[in-house]
Order: C-alpha cells, then sequence, then structure tokens
C-alpha cells in the first residue's frame, strides 16, 4: 500500500493566549506544491481567517470530485470513450450530526463533461459515474452522503 503524506504549519501572530490568533497555514506537499489554508470564515470570522486559504471542508469537497473525476476519466478511457473536457461545480453541505457537533453531511458533485463524437447514452454515463463512485479511494473513506448529479 502506499502512504500519503502533507505537512501543516502555522506559526503564531503573537495573538494566541487572548484567541486572536490567525488560523492562517500552510499545507506542503511531497511534490512541493505549497497551498495556503485556513479556517474557513463561516467558522472563524475575519480578519481571523484567511478567506483566500483553502480551508478543510472545501479541501474535502475538492479531494472527492478529484477522485471521482480521476476514475470517472480512466473508465471512460477504458470504454473508449474520448472526453475532451471535465469540470465539476462541487459543493459540499455542512449539518449537525448531534448537539455540539457539525459535519460535512453531504457531498454533491455536478460534473459537466464534453465528450468528441457522440457522447454515451444516459445510462452509460450513469453507470460509469456509479463505477467511478464506487472506486474513489476518498469516497470510500467517508461516511458522508455524495450524490453525483451530472448536468
Amino acid at each position: 500500500m502506499s502512504a500519503h503524506t502533507a505537512r501543516i504549519e502555522w506559526r503564531s501572530d503573537g495573538g494566541f493566549a487572548s484567541g486572536q490568533y490567525s488560523r492562517r497555514h500552510l499545507w506542503r506537499f511531497d511534490g512541493g506544491a505549497v497551498v495556503t489554508a485556513s479556517s474557513s470564515p463561516d467558522v472563524v470570522p475575519l480578519p481571523l481567517s484567511d478567506p483566500a486559504g483553502v480551508d478543510p471542508e472545501e479541501a474535502l469537497v475538492a479531494s472527492v470530485s478529484s477522485c471521482h473525476m480521476l476514475w470517472f476519466l480512466s473508465l471512460a478511457q477504458g470504454a473508449g470513450l474520448l472526453v475532451e473536457s471535465y469540470s465539476d461545480d462541487a459543493e459540499g453541505e455542512m449539518g449537525r450530526i448531534a448537539p455540539g457537533r457539525q459535519a460535512l453531511v453531504r457531498i454533491t458533485l455536478r460534473p459537466d463533461i464534453g465528450f468528441a463524437g457522440d457522447p454515451p447514452s444516459a445510462a452509460r454515463l450513469a453507470a460509469l459515474h456509479h463505477d467511478a463512485h464506487e472506486r474513489c479511494f476518498i469516497a470510500n473513506s467517508l461516511k458522508t452522503e455524495i450524490v453525483v448529479a451530472p448536468r
């Protein structure tokens, strides 16, 4: 099995004891990518959050979407389809799961796929999405409901 790592770095800006500290931090990945991250301004108000940073909830939604897309592309290619483009306006919905506890309770993927030539039938497209969802490592790791609603 493979291992996947990320280094998360945060440094105090001096306001930690009072709770008035920045939630901005960095994600460093093994390939050299560095992403500015932060808590969501919906969770921790500005200016303590950095709205330009990726928040953990967005990152999880993007991970599910990316994993689904990669499996879909692999399956479509294996089926002899010619995919020209793929975009997804994925969305995560927060909700209460118990008193004092919240979670992403649903992630909706809205893939919009362009094909060269005739697109597959709706049934074939649904089957490809179903198979991609079943194989997605991230989806298989979550309890959250994941809805695939192709456009």
